[in-house]
Protein backbone atom coordinates (compact mmCIF):
# COMPACT_ATOMS: atom_id res chain seq x y z
CA UNK A 1 0.00 0.00 0.00
CA UNK A 2 1.49 3.75 -0.66
CA UNK A 3 1.41 6.23 1.48
CA UNK A 4 -1.06 8.19 -0.33
CA UNK A 5 -3.43 4.50 -0.33
CA UNK A 6 -2.41 4.89 3.92
CA UNK A 7 -3.59 8.39 4.39
CA UNK A 8 -6.73 7.79 2.47
CA UNK A 9 -7.72 5.57 5.38
CA UNK A 10 -6.90 7.88 8.03
CA UNK A 11 -9.28 10.54 7.62
CA UNK A 12 -13.12 10.67 6.63
CA UNK A 13 -13.40 7.67 4.54
CA UNK A 14 -12.05 5.58 7.88
CA UNK A 15 -14.17 6.91 10.46
CA UNK A 16 -17.13 6.32 8.12
CA UNK A 17 -16.28 2.59 7.55
CA UNK A 18 -15.45 2.34 11.41
CA UNK A 19 -18.48 3.71 12.48
CA UNK A 20 -20.73 1.13 10.37
CA UNK A 21 -18.39 -1.68 11.77
CA UNK A 22 -18.79 -1.13 15.29
CA UNK A 23 -22.55 -0.23 14.61
CA UNK A 24 -23.47 -3.51 12.78
CA UNK A 25 -23.09 -5.82 15.31
CA UNK A 26 -25.83 -5.04 17.49
CA UNK A 27 -27.62 -3.53 14.84
CA UNK A 28 -31.12 -4.80 13.00
CA UNK A 29 -31.53 -5.23 9.42
CA UNK A 30 -34.21 -2.89 9.75
CA UNK A 31 -31.98 -0.32 10.44
CA UNK A 32 -29.49 -0.42 8.25
CA UNK A 33 -30.07 2.19 6.03
CA UNK A 34 -30.93 4.90 8.74
CA UNK A 35 -27.09 4.11 9.85
CA UNK A 36 -25.88 3.68 6.43
CA UNK A 37 -26.37 6.99 5.80
CA UNK A 38 -25.38 8.69 9.44
CA UNK A 39 -21.88 7.34 9.03
CA UNK A 40 -21.72 7.40 4.75
CA UNK A 41 -21.90 11.83 5.76
CA UNK A 42 -18.51 11.43 7.59
CA UNK A 43 -17.03 10.79 3.96
CA UNK A 44 -19.23 13.23 2.30
CA UNK A 45 -21.60 10.93 0.71
CA UNK A 46 -24.76 12.93 1.48
CA UNK A 47 -27.63 10.34 0.48
CA UNK A 48 -27.21 6.03 0.54
CA UNK A 49 -30.25 3.56 -0.83
CA UNK A 50 -29.64 -0.05 -0.46
CA UNK A 51 -31.54 -2.49 -2.66
CA UNK A 52 -31.37 -5.93 -3.00
CA UNK A 53 -31.47 -8.37 -5.28
CA UNK A 54 -34.81 -10.54 -5.39
CA UNK A 55 -35.18 -14.27 -5.34
CA UNK A 56 -35.73 -14.93 -9.08
CA UNK A 57 -32.75 -12.06 -9.74
CA UNK A 58 -35.47 -9.94 -11.72
CA UNK A 59 -35.67 -6.85 -9.71
CA UNK A 60 -33.60 -5.29 -7.33
CA UNK A 61 -35.77 -3.89 -4.18
CA UNK A 62 -35.25 -1.27 -2.01
CA UNK A 63 -34.20 -1.53 1.86
CA UNK A 64 -36.82 1.19 3.47
CA UNK A 65 -36.16 2.36 6.91
CA UNK A 66 -36.30 1.44 10.37
CA UNK A 67 -39.41 -0.90 10.75
CA UNK A 68 -40.39 -0.83 7.36
CA UNK A 69 -40.87 -3.88 6.01
CA UNK A 70 -41.87 -4.96 1.71
CA UNK A 71 -44.60 -3.06 0.27
CA UNK A 72 -44.32 -0.02 2.43
CA UNK A 73 -44.03 3.49 0.85
CA UNK A 74 -40.23 4.21 0.32
CA UNK A 75 -40.84 7.98 -0.23
CA UNK A 76 -40.01 9.48 -3.54
CA UNK A 77 -37.14 6.87 -3.85
CA UNK A 78 -38.74 3.91 -6.87
CA UNK A 79 -38.89 0.76 -4.41
CA UNK A 80 -38.10 -1.39 -7.06
CA UNK A 81 -35.75 -1.50 -10.33
CA UNK A 82 -35.78 -3.86 -13.43
CA UNK A 83 -32.29 -5.99 -13.62
CA UNK A 84 -32.46 -5.80 -17.06
CA UNK A 85 -32.45 -2.60 -18.90
CA UNK A 86 -31.83 0.17 -16.38
CA UNK A 87 -28.17 1.44 -15.34
CA UNK A 88 -28.76 -0.02 -11.37
CA UNK A 89 -29.09 -3.52 -13.00
CA UNK A 90 -26.11 -3.16 -15.61
CA UNK A 91 -24.20 -2.08 -12.17
CA UNK A 92 -24.94 -5.45 -10.53
CA UNK A 93 -24.95 -7.38 -13.86
CA UNK A 94 -21.18 -6.77 -14.63
CA UNK A 95 -19.94 -5.72 -10.92
CA UNK A 96 -18.90 -2.60 -12.21
CA UNK A 97 -19.13 1.17 -10.08
CA UNK A 98 -21.24 3.00 -12.57
CA UNK A 99 -21.57 7.02 -12.66
CA UNK A 100 -25.35 8.09 -12.89
CA UNK A 101 -25.16 11.63 -13.28
CA UNK A 102 -26.81 13.93 -11.50
CA UNK A 103 -30.31 14.68 -10.84
CA UNK A 104 -30.40 18.30 -11.47
CA UNK A 105 -27.85 20.51 -12.75
CA UNK A 106 -25.11 21.13 -10.26
CA UNK A 107 -26.39 18.78 -7.72
CA UNK A 108 -24.81 15.57 -6.43
CA UNK A 109 -23.63 13.02 -8.48
CA UNK A 110 -25.14 9.51 -8.15
CA UNK A 111 -22.57 6.24 -8.23
CA UNK A 112 -24.06 2.50 -8.49
CA UNK A 113 -22.12 0.75 -6.77
CA UNK A 114 -22.17 -3.78 -6.82
CA UNK A 115 -22.55 -5.08 -3.33
CA UNK A 116 -20.57 -8.16 -2.99
CA UNK A 117 -20.10 -10.68 -0.55
CA UNK A 118 -17.05 -12.53 -1.81
CA UNK A 119 -18.79 -13.50 -4.96
CA UNK A 120 -21.78 -13.22 -3.80
CA UNK A 121 -24.10 -10.47 -5.54
CA UNK A 122 -26.45 -9.30 -3.19
CA UNK A 123 -27.49 -5.79 -4.87
CA UNK A 124 -26.67 -2.29 -5.31
CA UNK A 125 -26.14 0.90 -3.28
CA UNK A 126 -27.17 4.07 -4.90
CA UNK A 127 -24.37 6.68 -3.46
CA UNK A 128 -24.58 10.68 -3.81
CA UNK A 129 -22.27 12.80 -2.93
CA UNK A 130 -20.79 16.27 -4.16
CA UNK A 131 -17.21 14.52 -4.36
CA UNK A 132 -14.72 14.51 -7.19
CA UNK A 133 -11.79 13.52 -6.15
CA UNK A 134 -9.42 10.53 -6.56
CA UNK A 135 -10.28 8.46 -3.79
CA UNK A 136 -14.32 8.56 -4.52
CA UNK A 137 -14.93 5.35 -6.41
CA UNK A 138 -12.26 3.07 -3.34
CA UNK A 139 -14.31 5.06 -0.85
CA UNK A 140 -17.71 4.32 -2.07
CA UNK A 141 -16.33 0.52 -3.53
CA UNK A 142 -15.28 0.02 0.64
CA UNK A 143 -18.66 1.14 1.55
CA UNK A 144 -20.45 -1.15 -0.06
CA UNK A 145 -18.57 -4.11 0.67
CA UNK A 146 -18.62 -3.32 4.25
CA UNK A 147 -22.73 -3.27 3.51
CA UNK A 148 -22.94 -6.24 2.51
CA UNK A 149 -21.26 -7.84 4.84
CA UNK A 150 -23.56 -6.62 7.43
CA UNK A 151 -26.27 -7.69 5.37
CA UNK A 152 -24.91 -11.07 4.73
CA UNK A 153 -24.45 -11.81 8.51
CA UNK A 154 -28.42 -10.15 9.37
CA UNK A 155 -30.14 -11.97 6.87
CA UNK A 156 -30.71 -15.50 7.68
CA UNK A 157 -32.28 -14.31 10.76
CA UNK A 158 -34.37 -11.73 9.22
CA UNK A 159 -38.05 -12.32 8.23
CA UNK A 160 -37.89 -8.31 6.89
CA UNK A 161 -34.87 -9.68 4.44
CA UNK A 162 -37.35 -12.37 3.43
CA UNK A 163 -40.16 -10.81 2.62
CA UNK A 164 -38.23 -7.74 0.37
CA UNK A 165 -36.54 -10.26 -1.47
CA UNK A 166 -39.43 -12.57 -2.08
CA UNK A 167 -42.37 -11.50 -5.01
CA UNK A 168 -44.61 -14.69 -4.53
CA UNK A 169 -45.22 -17.04 -1.57
CA UNK A 170 -43.01 -19.56 -1.15
CA UNK A 171 -43.72 -23.34 -0.74
CA UNK A 172 -42.43 -25.26 1.88
CA UNK A 173 -39.98 -27.60 0.18
CA UNK A 174 -38.40 -24.13 -1.24
CA UNK A 175 -38.44 -22.97 2.11
CA UNK A 176 -36.10 -26.57 2.83
CA UNK A 177 -33.86 -26.07 -0.27
CA UNK A 178 -33.12 -22.63 0.16
CA UNK A 179 -32.09 -22.78 3.24
CA UNK A 180 -29.96 -26.38 3.03
CA UNK A 181 -28.03 -25.02 -0.24
CA UNK A 182 -24.93 -23.14 -0.02
CA UNK A 183 -24.71 -19.81 -2.01
CA UNK A 184 -25.16 -19.60 -5.16
CA UNK A 185 -21.39 -18.24 -6.15
CA UNK A 186 -18.82 -18.75 -4.68
CA UNK A 187 -14.65 -18.44 -5.99
CA UNK A 188 -11.59 -18.77 -3.95
CA UNK A 189 -8.70 -18.72 -7.11
CA UNK A 190 -8.70 -22.50 -7.45
CA UNK A 191 -12.01 -22.44 -8.78
CA UNK A 192 -15.30 -20.86 -9.55
CA UNK A 193 -18.72 -22.42 -8.59
CA UNK A 194 -21.88 -20.74 -9.87
CA UNK A 195 -25.30 -22.30 -9.42
CA UNK A 196 -28.62 -21.56 -10.30
CA UNK A 197 -32.29 -22.93 -9.50
CA UNK A 198 -35.65 -22.56 -10.60
CA UNK A 199 -39.18 -22.35 -10.32
CA UNK A 200 -37.61 -19.95 -7.35
CA UNK A 201 -40.78 -20.55 -4.91
CA UNK A 202 -41.92 -23.88 -5.46
CA UNK A 203 -38.74 -25.87 -6.14
CA UNK A 204 -38.65 -29.39 -4.46
CA UNK A 205 -36.75 -32.22 -5.22
CA UNK A 206 -34.05 -30.28 -6.71
CA UNK A 207 -31.06 -29.66 -5.01
CA UNK A 208 -26.89 -28.91 -5.18
CA UNK A 209 -24.06 -28.52 -2.66
CA UNK A 210 -20.55 -27.48 -3.21
CA UNK A 211 -17.62 -27.21 -0.44
CA UNK A 212 -13.92 -26.95 0.02
CA UNK A 213 -11.29 -29.54 2.20
CA UNK A 214 -8.00 -28.75 1.73
CA UNK A 215 -7.01 -29.49 -1.79
CA UNK A 216 -10.01 -30.71 -2.74
CA UNK A 217 -13.83 -29.69 -3.61
CA UNK A 218 -17.25 -31.39 -3.64
CA UNK A 219 -19.81 -31.32 -5.79
CA UNK A 220 -22.98 -32.73 -5.88
CA UNK A 221 -26.11 -32.31 -7.99
CA UNK A 222 -28.90 -34.20 -6.82
CA UNK A 223 -33.17 -34.42 -8.32
CA UNK A 224 -35.45 -36.31 -6.27
CA UNK A 225 -38.35 -37.50 -7.79
CA UNK A 226 -41.91 -35.62 -7.36
CA UNK A 227 -42.83 -32.44 -6.93
CA UNK A 228 -44.04 -32.32 -3.44
CA UNK A 229 -43.19 -31.78 0.28
CA UNK A 230 -41.79 -35.49 0.30
CA UNK A 231 -39.88 -34.95 -2.67
CA UNK A 232 -38.07 -31.72 -0.69
CA UNK A 233 -37.83 -33.83 2.14
CA UNK A 234 -36.16 -37.00 -0.17
CA UNK A 235 -33.63 -34.20 -1.50
CA UNK A 236 -32.86 -32.69 2.19
CA UNK A 237 -32.03 -35.93 3.35
CA UNK A 238 -29.95 -37.16 0.85
CA UNK A 239 -27.53 -33.41 0.84
CA UNK A 240 -27.30 -34.12 4.74
CA UNK A 241 -26.60 -38.02 4.65
CA UNK A 242 -23.59 -36.14 1.24
CA UNK A 243 -22.72 -33.95 3.96
CA UNK A 244 -22.53 -36.11 6.80
CA UNK A 245 -20.63 -39.19 4.84
CA UNK A 246 -18.01 -36.41 3.66
CA UNK A 247 -17.00 -35.06 6.58
CA UNK A 248 -16.33 -38.19 8.56
CA UNK A 249 -14.51 -39.22 5.63
CA UNK A 250 -16.12 -41.31 3.60
CA UNK A 251 -15.67 -42.42 -0.26
CA UNK A 252 -17.93 -40.90 -2.93
CA UNK A 253 -18.65 -44.34 -3.46
CA UNK A 254 -19.66 -44.73 0.22
CA UNK A 255 -21.12 -41.81 0.39
CA UNK A 256 -23.76 -43.04 -1.94
CA UNK A 257 -24.06 -46.00 -0.61
CA UNK A 258 -25.16 -44.35 2.54
CA UNK A 259 -27.39 -42.08 0.95
CA UNK A 260 -29.03 -45.38 -0.06
CA UNK A 261 -29.52 -46.99 2.70
CA UNK A 262 -30.80 -43.89 4.40
CA UNK A 263 -33.65 -43.28 1.70
CA UNK A 264 -34.06 -46.95 2.29
CA UNK A 265 -34.91 -46.16 5.45
CA UNK A 266 -36.90 -43.68 5.58
CA UNK A 267 -39.47 -44.16 2.20
CA UNK A 268 -38.91 -47.73 1.56
CA UNK A 269 -38.52 -47.81 -2.04
CA UNK A 270 -41.15 -45.08 -2.55
CA UNK A 271 -38.95 -42.39 -2.80
CA UNK A 272 -35.51 -41.57 -4.72
CA UNK A 273 -33.19 -39.42 -6.02
CA UNK A 274 -30.93 -39.56 -8.97
CA UNK A 275 -27.57 -37.71 -8.65
CA UNK A 276 -24.00 -36.87 -9.44
CA UNK A 277 -21.06 -37.12 -6.76
CA UNK A 278 -17.92 -35.20 -7.09
CA UNK A 279 -14.92 -34.48 -6.12
CA UNK A 280 -11.92 -32.17 -7.89
CA UNK A 281 -8.35 -32.06 -6.67
CA UNK A 282 -7.02 -28.13 -7.65
CA UNK A 283 -3.50 -29.43 -7.22
CA UNK A 284 -3.43 -31.63 -10.19
CA UNK A 285 -7.32 -31.28 -12.12
CA UNK A 286 -8.06 -34.93 -11.15
CA UNK A 287 -12.11 -35.04 -10.91
CA UNK A 288 -13.57 -38.16 -9.63
CA UNK A 289 -17.08 -39.13 -9.14
CA UNK A 290 -19.78 -41.19 -9.32
CA UNK A 291 -23.39 -41.09 -11.72
CA UNK A 292 -26.56 -42.48 -9.71
CA UNK A 293 -28.73 -42.06 -12.87
CA UNK A 294 -28.23 -38.64 -13.50
CA UNK A 295 -27.20 -36.88 -16.66
CA UNK A 296 -23.56 -36.45 -16.96
CA UNK A 297 -21.98 -33.25 -16.72
CA UNK A 298 -20.74 -31.36 -19.67
CA UNK A 299 -17.13 -30.45 -20.36
CA UNK A 300 -16.41 -26.91 -21.95
CA UNK A 301 -12.88 -26.25 -22.89
CA UNK A 302 -11.34 -23.32 -25.16
CA UNK A 303 -14.27 -21.98 -25.19
CA UNK A 304 -16.06 -24.68 -26.70
CA UNK A 305 -18.80 -28.03 -25.96
CA UNK A 306 -16.37 -31.06 -26.19
CA UNK A 307 -18.73 -33.95 -24.69
CA UNK A 308 -20.35 -35.23 -21.60
CA UNK A 309 -18.08 -37.01 -19.39
CA UNK A 310 -18.75 -40.60 -19.78
CA UNK A 311 -19.67 -42.85 -16.60
CA UNK A 312 -21.23 -46.07 -16.44
CA UNK A 313 -24.47 -44.48 -14.55
CA UNK A 314 -25.75 -46.75 -11.24
CA UNK A 315 -29.32 -46.88 -10.21
CA UNK A 316 -30.91 -44.07 -8.74
CA UNK A 317 -30.66 -43.62 -4.71
CA UNK A 318 -33.12 -45.37 -2.68
CA UNK A 319 -34.44 -47.79 -5.64
CA UNK A 320 -32.30 -50.60 -4.29
CA UNK A 321 -31.86 -52.25 -8.01
CA UNK A 322 -28.25 -53.54 -7.01
CA UNK A 323 -26.64 -51.97 -10.08
CA UNK A 324 -22.65 -51.77 -9.87
CA UNK A 325 -21.14 -48.82 -8.60
CA UNK A 326 -18.52 -47.25 -11.02
CA UNK A 327 -15.86 -44.82 -9.77
CA UNK A 328 -15.02 -42.58 -12.77
CA UNK A 329 -12.25 -40.43 -13.52
CA UNK A 330 -11.61 -37.47 -15.85
CA UNK A 331 -8.70 -35.13 -15.99
CA UNK A 332 -9.25 -31.32 -16.43
CA UNK A 333 -7.59 -28.84 -18.56
CA UNK A 334 -6.58 -25.54 -16.66
CA UNK A 335 -9.48 -23.18 -17.63
CA UNK A 336 -12.04 -26.53 -18.08
CA UNK A 337 -15.60 -25.62 -17.37
CA UNK A 338 -17.79 -28.64 -15.44
CA UNK A 339 -21.47 -28.25 -16.03
CA UNK A 340 -23.92 -30.27 -14.42
CA UNK A 341 -27.62 -29.83 -14.56
CA UNK A 342 -30.96 -31.66 -13.97
CA UNK A 343 -33.45 -32.51 -16.34
CA UNK A 344 -35.74 -29.32 -16.03
CA UNK A 345 -33.49 -28.01 -18.00
CA UNK A 346 -33.33 -29.49 -21.27
CA UNK A 347 -36.03 -31.96 -21.22
CA UNK A 348 -39.24 -29.40 -19.92
CA UNK A 349 -41.24 -28.51 -22.89
CA UNK A 350 -43.82 -25.47 -23.62
CA UNK A 351 -47.50 -26.86 -24.84
CA UNK A 352 -47.05 -27.82 -28.23
CA UNK A 353 -43.71 -27.39 -28.62
CA UNK A 354 -40.28 -29.20 -28.37
CA UNK A 355 -38.03 -29.85 -26.01
CA UNK A 356 -35.60 -26.48 -24.63
CA UNK A 357 -32.76 -29.21 -25.57
CA UNK A 358 -29.57 -29.88 -24.77
CA UNK A 359 -27.75 -28.58 -27.81
CA UNK A 360 -29.67 -24.81 -27.09
CA UNK A 361 -28.57 -25.30 -23.52
CA UNK A 362 -25.09 -25.91 -24.94
CA UNK A 363 -25.26 -22.85 -27.32
CA UNK A 364 -26.75 -20.22 -24.48
CA UNK A 365 -23.71 -21.26 -22.33
CA UNK A 366 -21.41 -20.50 -25.24
CA UNK A 367 -23.03 -17.22 -26.11
CA UNK A 368 -22.87 -15.63 -22.78
CA UNK A 369 -19.02 -16.83 -22.64
CA UNK A 370 -18.14 -15.53 -25.60
CA UNK A 371 -19.78 -12.06 -24.65
CA UNK A 372 -17.76 -11.79 -21.83
CA UNK A 373 -20.39 -11.70 -18.93
CA UNK A 374 -19.83 -13.08 -15.34
CA UNK A 375 -20.11 -16.59 -14.78
CA UNK A 376 -23.63 -15.69 -12.26
CA UNK A 377 -24.73 -13.09 -14.89
CA UNK A 378 -24.50 -16.17 -17.44
CA UNK A 379 -26.64 -18.67 -15.58
CA UNK A 380 -29.08 -16.24 -14.30
CA UNK A 381 -29.70 -15.45 -18.41
CA UNK A 382 -29.73 -18.93 -19.30
CA UNK A 383 -32.08 -19.99 -16.44
CA UNK A 384 -34.39 -17.20 -17.58
CA UNK A 385 -34.16 -18.01 -21.20
CA UNK A 386 -35.77 -21.65 -19.40
CA UNK A 387 -38.12 -19.87 -18.18
CA UNK A 388 -39.12 -17.22 -20.95
CA UNK A 389 -39.02 -20.28 -23.49
CA UNK A 390 -41.96 -21.82 -21.18
CA UNK A 391 -43.72 -18.53 -20.95
CA UNK A 392 -42.37 -18.61 -16.83
CA UNK A 393 -44.28 -22.01 -16.26
CA UNK A 394 -42.18 -24.93 -15.24
CA UNK A 395 -43.63 -28.27 -15.54
CA UNK A 396 -39.91 -29.65 -13.53
CA UNK A 397 -37.16 -28.00 -10.93
CA UNK A 398 -34.36 -26.59 -13.24
CA UNK A 399 -30.68 -26.57 -11.69
CA UNK A 400 -27.38 -25.46 -13.00
CA UNK A 401 -23.97 -26.31 -11.02
CA UNK A 402 -21.22 -24.76 -12.59
CA UNK A 403 -17.83 -25.27 -11.75
CA UNK A 404 -14.37 -23.77 -13.29
CA UNK A 405 -10.99 -25.24 -12.41
CA UNK A 406 -8.40 -22.21 -12.96
CA UNK A 407 -5.43 -24.40 -12.71
CA UNK A 408 -2.81 -25.70 -10.73
CA UNK A 409 -0.84 -22.16 -10.64
CA UNK A 410 -4.08 -19.85 -10.94
CA UNK A 411 -3.56 -15.35 -10.60
CA UNK A 412 -6.84 -15.05 -8.11
CA UNK A 413 -6.82 -11.36 -8.56
CA UNK A 414 -7.41 -11.88 -11.67
CA UNK A 415 -8.99 -14.97 -12.87
CA UNK A 416 -11.29 -15.47 -10.22
CA UNK A 417 -12.16 -11.47 -10.75
CA UNK A 418 -12.94 -12.25 -14.49
CA UNK A 419 -14.58 -15.07 -13.67
CA UNK A 420 -16.97 -13.66 -11.63
CA UNK A 421 -17.40 -9.50 -11.86
CA UNK A 422 -15.88 -8.31 -9.24
CA UNK A 423 -13.87 -5.26 -9.80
Amino acid sequence: MTVAETNQWDGPARRMLSGLLSASHLMPLETLPETLDGCAALAGFTHVLVYLADLELRHLRLLTGKGQDAGQDPGSDPAELRIDGTLAGRAYQVGEILAAGSEQPGGPRRWWVPMLNGTERLGVLQVSTAREDDAVRGDIEALAALTALAVASKRDRSDSYARLTRTAPMSVGAEMQWHLMPPRTYADGRVVIAAALEPAYQVSGDAYDYATAGTHVHLSIFDAMGHDTAAGLTANLAMATCRSSRRQGCSLVETSERIEADLLEQFHRSRYATGILADLDTTSGQLTFVNRGHHLPLIIRAGRWTASLRCEPAHPMGTDLGLPLTLCREQLEPGDRIVMYTDGITEARRAGGPEFGLARFVELLLRYHADGLPVPETLRRIVHAVLDYHHGELQDDATILFCEWLGTDPQPSTQAADLTGLP
